[in-house]
């Protein structure tokens, strides 16, 4: 089953990612019409950037070698469940399936648990521990007047 072997790819990274490059254990591929087109792994503490998951290095990647910022008839294999960053990522990429490994539940056990973000996003903006603070509204509604107005935009 070539479903397999993707994943397996998906997990090699993320166990490599741990071993070799003391990273975080996460791995994930992209492919479209059964290939390999981009390969993913953590990259949060190497390159010091917090959205550097597997998922959304592997997204960046694929967009890059297909010239394209959606990923139809794509699919995404991931070595787990995605966090709500990767999947809000994953939604706006529009692969056309997800498949996953470990769950969020497996990932909490060996404390990358995430169940915090799914809590803060339920909550009402003045209850989110992060404080979150409207500023200049009026302003700020320049770019989507200006968006509304474009005739040639792309959609996305």
């Amino acid at each position: 089953m070539k479903e397999n072997e993707f994943m397996t790819e998906a997990i090699r990274l993320a166990v490599e990612n741990v071993t070799v490059r003391n990273g975080g254990p996460f791995g994930a591929v992209v492919v479209k019409d059964g290939k390999i087109i981009s390969r993913g792994y953590n990259q949060v503490t190497a390159g010091n950037d917090p959205t550097a998951h597997a998922e959304v290095v592997a997204i960046r990647e694929a967009c890059k070698a297909l010239d394209t910022f959606q990923l139809d008839g794509c699919e995404l294999y991931t070595s787990c469940e995605p966090c709500p960053m990767c999947l809000g990522a994953i939604y706006w990429a529009r692969p056309s399936k997800v498949y996953f490994g470990s769950t969020k539940n497996d990932a909490a056990k060996i404390n990358f648990d995430d169940a915090f973000i799914y809590e803060e996003i339920e909550r009402p903006l003045e209850k989110r521990s992060l404080p979150f603070v409207q500023l200049m509204r009026d302003e700020a509604l320049a770019a989507f007047q200006a968006w509304e107005k474009k005739a040639d935009k792309v959609r996305y």
